[in-house]
């Protein structure tokens, strides 16, 4: 397989390790792209203020404890999350589960294009009173989404270095206005009808980032120590996101509109929205694209690590368009809700019942399937996905973290017998 300085397939050596500072550039980047800006504001927007704050916060922390431990996780094995995989369900299980984490997070790739060249679109109209042709925009934004995902996470690293301190400058210019315009206290004490309930405000935050969350050791697994883990996260969900959303949920409760570009064309940010659309969207679907790519490659033997980025990413923006996404994003959203136990089961597997093939692991001998995990997936993703239709009643009014939650408990469960003689020493 030749993936090159990726190490698709094996850990990270001690060479290529980095502060974690840079990996946390990175997580901290996807915190100011356009989705975390749009969630602030769709969930503000359904909450009176304090319960949205209380929503934004709670979400925001949640999200930074999962992508704490997971983020740990690789950052001690230095293995990417689809080798993660590969190690808790076994070799032909985690084809299952990796290729369909490519599905989706490739699926995003096209509609986080479709979302770049109508936010573009729309911003040239307002600006310079012309419209870029759609193709044009689609096909330049993919090409150097792609070119930064051929170079690897170092292209992403250094992309997202130089960005971070530019989207923290419009995000500040946006949060000055709002203050301008009216206080916290004020924007806090608008009455307007609520149309989610406080937990489902969290479960929407949630929702919206958990992959992001559970696929954190791609690049945690570059950080010199386990600990720089926690610091990205903490600072890239309950620091950057928080801020961003709570930005947005001000602006929005100041200007009185529910379109972030609206927003900042109203502020007088017309070149701040070009930034955080073009940089937050490059970024985003670059790490999108990287992790397909790693997915499919850990997947599927034999492939080269260039010919597949390129296809990849040809695939992407073909798909976007054809619009064939906007039928499509249903079936991405209910992926998503499917992913979420795998992270219930990874931490489990790795905490609890055989650590020590994380620390070494012998993929050469990994078996092909484990069926134990298989077993706690398929019923905890059965429950967040009736409970998400609202068929049955979620335990917290979080179907997500219920779903995790529940696919941890139940692997637990049917593998405390055969936990690692580690293990069974700590217990």
């Amino acid at each position: 397989m030749d993936f090159g300085e990726e190490y698709s397939a094996e850990k990270v050596p001690d060479h290529r390790l980095i502060g974690w500072p840079r990996v946390c550039a990175v997580a901290a980047m996807v915190s100011f792209s356009l989705p975390t800006f749009v969630t602030g504001l769709e969930v503000a927007h359904a909450l009176p203020g304090q319960a949205a704050i209380i929503a934004l916060f709670a979400g925001s922390l949640l999200i930074a404890l999962i992508g704490a431990v997971m983020g740990a996780i690789g950052a001690k094995t230095r293995l990417n999350s689809y080798l993660l995989v590969r190690i808790a369900f076994g070799d032909s299980g985690a084809r299952l589960v990796n290729l369909a984490f490519a599905v989706s997070l490739l699926g995003w790739f096209g509609v986080n294009i479709n979302l770049f060249t109508d936010a573009v679109s729309g911003l040239s109209e307002s600006l310079f009173n012309n419209t870029p042709s759609p193709i044009f925009l689609a096909v330049l934004a993919s090409a150097c989404m792609t070119a930064t995902t051929l170079v690897g996470f170092r292209a992403i690293n250094v992309l997202s270095v130089l960005l971070v301190p530019v989207l923290a400058v419009v995000t500040g210019l946006l949060a000055a206005w709002s203050l301008s315009h009216s206080s916290i206290d004020a924007a806090l004490a608008l009455d307007r009808p609520a149309s989610l309930t406080t937990g489902e405000g969290i479960s929407a935050i949630v929702g919206a980032i958990i992959i992001g969350a559970i696929i954190l050791p791609d690049i945690t697994r570059f950080c010199r120590h386990w600990t720089g883990a926690l610091y990205t996260s903490l600072i890239a969900y309950v620091v950057v996101q928080f801020a961003v959303m709570l930005v947005a949920a001000l602006s929005g409760a100041v200007a009185g509109k529910t379109d972030i570009l609206a927003i900042l064309l109203d502020a007088h940010l017309g070149i701040g929205a070009f930034v955080i659309v073009i940089a937050g969207s490059w970024v985003l679907n670059s790490l999108n694209l990287y992790s397909t790519v790693l997915s499919v490659g850990a997947s599927v033997d034999g492939l080269n690590r260039t010919w597949l980025t390129l296809g990849l990413g040809a695939f992407g923006v073909i798909a976007a368009l054809m619009n064939i996404l906007d039928s499509f994003i249903t079936f991405l959203l209910y992926l998503s809700i499917i992913f979420i136990p795998v992270a219930g089961v990874i931490i489990v597997d790795f905490f609890v019942v055989q650590r020590e093939r994380y620390q070494h692991p012998p993929l050469a001998t990994n078996p092909a399937w484990n069926f134990r995990g298989f077993a706690a997936w398929g019923v905890s993703a059965a429950f967040c996905l009736l409970a998400s239709e609202g068929v049955i009643p979620a335990l917290s009014n979080i179907p997500a973290i219920d779903a995790m939650m529940l696919s941890a408990l139940i692997y637990l469960a049917l593998s405390w017998r055969s936990r690692s003689p580690r293990a069974e020493a700590r217990a």
